[in-house]
């Protein structure tokens, strides 16, 4: 049987840069199931696209137009992409199709939504995606709206793909009493290696730029948010006693929380801390990542995290912050460290003069995890099963 899966709630393909947005690229791009048609809601700002067809990875994907209305665009986007992919399904009388909503934004209008979907025969799977409610850049009232919002979307949902298992227990403990119905596919990561070379013009600029020498930084990338912990990383970076740099990519602006960050640490009177803006541009920075000494990862919020599988298929050695979700990706693969004073700093020291075996080691450990538990092909495969079993 033919099985029509609509995505909703990434920005759309070609994926440029983000977690959702690769997803869908690779789930399309690497479909085996003819009989799987997915249909992809793109965001746009041009209102003359408005709910427009184009094919890409022979998925049929169509503009949303969402108005400029600060941070209920993504209410907005959701909502208005449901709506056209039910009226779509009703209309071109698709059967059984699937409603795929990527993380819990819509939890208010989730009800309706599904009353709707089941009046055509349809399902709602969810993505939770991590405690976006735990996010510190939220105000309170927002924080609010996202828990209510993830409880009702997980009461109505017909089932939940969690891409953690930590998330996964997260749900069936806090919210047993709505019986959820879950499963676990984890996100993906590719072990390629950049098609970029050493002397790569592109590379040798972006090093100069900078001042960094290959081998001879340790490596940041991430947003810039406090659950990042950029505030523990670089303290106590600045307490270690490594030449290494500390290169640091993340969209940073010079807001609250960078100004508040410069005042604690004081990392602008040490030279080895570099902020060096974003690099979007994917070979490069599988590069750089390649060419790092060490990968630091201080996530504390969220389910499997896009840069921590990516650093541990293209870095070394990997020093994770210990929670349970990085835990669970990382295990035998990388090295942990808390936010107690002194923890990553002598970890840092440790790690400055590790032997080339035991780097060698850990680096054949963190690509075997990707491997092993990771990798694009077996996630595909274990999407179009769920998605070809509907009961």
């Amino acid at each position: 049987m033919e099985r029509h899966v609509f995505i909703v709630g990434s920005k759309g393909i070609p994926a440029n840069y983000g977690g959702y947005e690769t997803f869908v690229e690779y789930l399309t791009k690497y479909r085996r199931n003819e009989n799987i048609h997915y249909h992809v809601a793109c965001k746009t700002k041009d209102k003359s696209k408005r709910y427009s067809h184009f094919i890409h990875n022979n998925a049929d994907c169509f503009h949303v137009f969402v108005p400029n209305i600060g941070s209920a665009q993504a209410i907005y986007y959701d909502v208005a992409a449901l709506n056209y992919s039910v009226k779509y399904a009703k209309d071109h009388q698709i059967e059984q199709p699937i409603f795929y909503i990527l993380a819990c934004r819509i939890g208010p209008f989730m009800q309706s939504i599904v009353k709707r979907v089941h009046s055509i025969g349809g399902k709602v799977y969810v993505n939770p995606d991590g405690h976006e409610w735990m996010r510190a850049k939220w105000s309170l009232p927002i924080r609010k709206y996202w828990k209510l919002s993830e409880k009702l979307m997980v009461k109505y949902a017909d089932l939940l793909i969690c891409d953690s298992q930590n998330i996964e227990k997260y749900i069936k403990s806090v919210y047993k009493k709505f019986k959820p119905k879950t499963t676990f596919i984890a996100y993906g990561s590719d072990v390629k290696k950049s098609t970029l070379s050493e002397n790569d013009p592109k590379l040798v600029e972006w090093f100069d730029r900078y001042n960094i020498k290959p081998n001879e930084y340790y490596l940041i990338v991430g947003r810039f948010v406090p659950e990042n912990n950029y505030e523990v990383m670089i303290r106590e970076f600045i307490r270690s006693s490594t030449n290494k740099d500390l290169v640091i990519i993340t969209n940073v602006e010079r807001n609250k929380f960078f100004n508040k960050l410069k005042e604690k640490t004081n990392f602008e009177s040490d030279d080895r801390i570099k902020f060096v803006g974003t690099v979007y541009e994917l070979e490069l920075l599988k590069k750089i990542r390649e060419s790092a000494y060490a990968y630091l990862h201080g996530h504390s919020v969220g389910g499997t995290n896009p840069s921590l599988l990516e650093a541990l298929a293209s870095t070394k050695i990997n020093l994770l912050f210990d929670v349970g979700f990085n835990r669970e990706v990382g295990k035998e693969g990388a090295l942990y460290w808390n936010s107690n004073p002194g923890s990553l700093f002598k970890l840092i020291n440790k790690v400055d003069n590790l032997s080339i075996n035991a780097i060698q080691n850990l680096d054949q450990k963190s690509t075997q995890r990707i491997l092993s538990k990771y990798s694009w092909s077996s996630i595909i495969e274990n999407y179009e099963k769920c998605f070809t079993e509907v009961k």
